[in-house]
């Protein structure tokens, strides 16, 4: 598997995948319009103008194909993270996140260390996995999501695996 920065031919695979792994697990908990919306807001161009805005994104390539793919804001929010079906639980998603983690603490000098994610509900125990705990009750915006932090340094925050 290999694991490198995304690239516009990359980005129809992408949102595929991400409105696959969304309609799998996590927009039955939205309304239909909800539902809608988080996919309009997702979807390809919504990749590209993120890209332009500055977030870092990493694919992981299996046979050519697209596996997964983690997004960064600003060197620290998590803002997506998805792999294909067939690919979980193979360490994809653990091997992203490294992967990003370290770009993002290699690229800014002064970071602190701490990385945030607003976790879907099925992907909580992954997170917590990784050392990152809830910092809020379960919110609402289009889709259901848990604040959670990942303390300094790759420290867990008290109470964290």
């Amino acid at each position: 598997m290999q694991i490198r920065l995304v690239r516009p031919a990359d980005l129809p695979a992408c949102a595929a995948l991400l409105r696959r792994a969304a309609e799998e697990a996590i927009l039955h908990e939205s309304s239909a319009e909800d539902a809608a919306a988080f996919l309009a807001e997702h979807d390809e161009a919504g990749l590209r103008r993120n890209l332009d805005a500055g977030f870092v994104y990493h694919v992981a390539l299996a046979r050519g194909d697209v596996a997964g793919f983690i997004g960064l804001r600003g060197h620290s929010h998590v803002f997506h993270l998805f792999v294909d079906r067939s690919r979980r639980r193979q360490g994809v998603a653990r091997r992203l996140w490294e992967a990003a983690r370290a770009a993002a603490l290699a690229a800014d000098g002064g970071h602190a260390g701490v990385f945030t994610v607003n976790a879907s509900n099925a992907a909580v125990p992954f997170y917590a996995a990784l050392g990152f705990e809830r910092t809020a009750p379960t919110q609402h915006a289009r889709v259901p999501y848990n604040p959670m932090r990942r303390g300094s340094a790759g420290v867990p925050l008290v109470g964290a695996p």
